[in-house]
């Protein structure tokens, strides 16, 4: 039995969204915090960090977007996963060579 309730009616929102370097967070209305990279895909990889740092929420929370990249990226996509690019193959090496615990 779970202890989790789940509206399946809602869809995630966010109440803030901001760029370090090539990097874009979300804070979802949950309290979970989640960060993907710019350039997964196409347009913000061609963005500058500066033009990434102008990004704002739209659409109650449900987008993201960058007016002068013409750029909207839906929150619910970010949270299923669903970029353009694949992961740079720099990013994949380093998550393999990372120890893991065991127990």
């Amino acid at each position: 039995m779970s202890s989790i309730k789940l509206n399946k009616s809602e869809e995630p929102t966010a109440i803030k969204v901001w760029a370090e370097g090539r990097t874009i967070f979300i804070e979802l209305i949950d309290g979970r915090i989640i960060g993907f990279p710019a350039d997964r895909f196409k347009i913000l990889k061609k963005a500058t960090n500066q033009e990434l740092t102008e990004v704002k929420l739209r659409l109650n929370g449900f987008a993201l977007r960058w007016e002068n990249l013409d750029e909207d990226i839906t929150v619910p996509g970010i949270i299923a996963g669903s970029f353009q690019l694949p992961l740079q193959k720099n990013l994949k090496k380093r998550k393999t060579k990372t120890k893991r615990a065991t127990i």
